[in-house]
């Protein structure tokens, strides 16, 4: 059959330039994530940093005082919970350092990389190490009926503070030597892989405080039944314990999983590079890290909320007024009333009728 010539088609100018094309040069660059999550967090970050920074000098400063007004008669709760403020109030210093990050990078310089990181570190360790001891001598002092540490021998409590800060401090080595600045991000820099598995492993020790959670609930079951007065002292500061320990779980167990899995991730040389954009910037790493730098202003709250000798103490150090002396030895972190002063008020009130009885004689004696 043939073609009309009216039906003529000219397909000389369609495959003219005629080429092929190799797919397999073409480089595949994944689409940076959206502007706005990110727009949002630099304006949202700043002000989290500086509202935390200001109740967190407000509330560790306050627990700071209340503690050196109390400096000659410290419990050993005492001395633990001023270590623990202590390492929250250095942290706290950093977060200026870091609301500035959210907004234009880090800009400090390597020194202050360092040492922040180290900071970070460092609260970190100290709060398991610390919470470990609390709650490893409340279970052993109630449950087995060991004394593992006493008020009687304050030595031993100030050198197990000194191991824990020497343990945060080599621990936090890493920090000082792998940290660095690169691109205005203040990352962790590794040659070899062996040094990111070995620097990153403790942060595992986060898992061990699952088990301080499991001996604080051991030791509130064990004195949920008991009557004495010593006893439900001891149960009312267990629960001040739980609580740390259950807030410091919740902290910082999604920073050091993230962690953690973004070490093996890195480790994994079949992994595709990524191309670094500026919505990527703010990672899961750097988004669950925001919990634990706050973390250092919940502890006073946990104690205004649970305790209510601090709280009575809390309120004479804003009045700018002197604490009484008989009530140096209260604990301040029972979470309900004086229970020393009541327990000698209910012991002087069984005295008084004998008292009366005596007093009446001695009053029948002189008018006979």
């Amino acid at each position: 059959m043939e073609t009309p010539s009216n039906m003529q088609v000219d397909l000389h100018g369609l495959f003219e330039d005629n080429s092929t094309f190799d797919y397999d040069d073409y480089e595949y660059k994944e689409m940076c994530p959206s502007s706005t999550t990110s727009g949002a967090l630099v304006v949202f970050m700043p002000l989290l940093y500086s509202v935390g920074f200001l109740c967190g000098l407000l509330g560790n400063g306050l627990v700071l005082a209340i503690l050196w007004l109390k400096r000659l008669n410290l419990s050993v709760m005492d001395i633990f919970i001023f270590l623990l403020s202590v390492s929250d109030s250095l942290l706290l210093l950093t977060l200026p350092l870091w609301a500035v990050d959210a907004v234009k990078g880090w800009i400090m310089g390597t020194k202050l990389c360092k040492q922040s990181g180290a900071l970070f570190e460092i609260n970190f360790y100290c709060g398991i190490f610390t919470l470990a001891c609390l709650s490893v001598d409340r279970y052993l002092s109630i449950v087995r009926g060991v004394q593992l540490f006493s008020r009687k021998k304050p030595v031993v409590v100030y050198c197990c503070c000194l191991i824990i800060c020497v343990l945060c401090l080599l621990l936090s080595i890493p920090d000082w030597i792998f940290l660095s600045v690169s691109k205005q991000e203040c990352i962790h820099y590794y040659s070899p892989d062996s040094q990111r598995l070995a620097s990153r492993l403790p942060h595992l020790f986060v898992l061990l405080v699952l088990v301080l959670l499991f001996c604080c609930f051991i030791v509130l079951l064990k004195l949920q039944h008991n009557s004495k007065c010593q006893q439900k002292k001891k149960g009312q500061n267990t629960a001040v314990i739980a609580a740390l320990i259950l807030v410091f779980f919740i902290c910082w167990t999604p920073y050091s999983i993230t962690f953690i899995v973004n070490t093996f991730q890195s480790m994994d040389s079949n992994s595709p590079a990524v191309e670094d954009c500026e919505g990527r910037q703010w990672t899961a790493s750097k988004i669950t890290a925001v919990f634990g730098l706050l973390h250092c202003i919940v502890n006073p709250v946990i104690f205004l909320c649970l305790s209510k000798e601090f709280r009575r103490r809390v309120l004479t150090v804003i009045k700018f007024s002197a604490c009484n002396m008989e009530t140096n030895d209260v604990s301040l972190w029972d979470s309900s009333e004086v229970n020393g002063n009541a327990s000698v008020q209910a012991e002087q009130g069984s005295l008084h009728p004998m008292n009366d009885i005596k007093q009446t004689i001695k009053t029948q004696g002189h008018d006979i």
